[in-house]
């Protein structure tokens, strides 16, 4: 059993040393990796980024994320990166990562993401250059997506993601802005390229637990959504089916 800690939206900022480094001692006693799936800082600033590099370094597990809105705030999400690798984060935009584990192979796909809505209220690819930019990034972004998942050769295959790719994890937002919290693009990648589970955060007033058109599992990590440091969901290398956990 591959037992993963994932959260997101953890908005460090200046003044949020020691805040997330007790609850991360602790589970790292009970868990394989920490994924963090997103807006790490507040206003991604180089400077709240040292301050979570520390929160996470010498933690004793693998730690893997991605960037978030906030995270690219500031334009400085080179140093946010930069400074995160420092302290032997993996940090992923349109890449994979595979971790030997003990119980199995476990790769991780890692992308932003992006909006433009749902299947019957989403954006399309016609009208101004703006609107054509908008849709075309979370194409390219869901094309990435499927590329990294195709090419892992691994036990269990995770999506980590900021951007949902389901309307299940939103549901508690105004649906007024699902367009700017993910997408049905990125559902299509993954449904197309096989996954095990998918995580994001983004969406603070959303619920939990989703799924994909195809069956695979998603979970909305957003702090505010799990009400704790992080949710634990344990996945099968056998079953290939992610079971939720304990919480931290």
């Amino acid at each position: 059993m591959i037992k993963i800690a994932a959260a997101g939206d953890l908005h460090i900022g200046a003044d949020s040393r020691g805040t997330l480094r007790p609850a991360l001692t602790e589970i790292a006693r009970d868990v394989d990796v920490v994924l963090l799936a997103g807006d790490l800082t507040k206003a991604g600033l180089e400077e709240e980024a040292d301050v979570l590099a520390d929160e996470l370094e010498g933690i004793g597990v693998p730690v893997v994320a991605v960037l978030g809105n906030h995270d690219l705030h500031s334009d400085q999400p080179d140093r946010v990166r930069a400074r995160l690798e420092d302290a032997r984060v993996v940090v992923l935009e349109r890449e994979s990562h595979v971790l030997q584990l003990s119980e199995a192979s476990l790769g991780i796909a890692g992308i932003r993401g992006f909006g433009g809505g749902f299947a019957g209220a989403c954006a399309t690819e016609f009208g101004e250059p703006e609107m054509k930019r908008f849709v075309r990034v979370t194409r390219d972004a869901a094309s990435a997506l499927r590329s990294c998942l195709e090419r892992l050769v691994t036990d269990v295959r995770v999506a980590l993601l900021h951007y949902s790719p389901v309307r299940d994890t939103l549901h508690g937002e105004p649906s007024e802005i699902y367009p700017f919290l993910g997408s049905y693009l990125l559902a299509e990648a993954v449904d197309t390229a096989g996954c095990d589970l998918v995580l994001h955060g983004h969406a603070h007033r959303g619920t939990e637990w989703g799924i994909t058109p195809g069956g695979v599992p998603v979970r909305n990590v957003a702090q505010p959504v799990i009400r704790r440091a992080f949710a634990v969901y344990a996945l099968d290398p056998q079953a290939r089916v992610a079971r939720s956990g304990s919480r931290s």
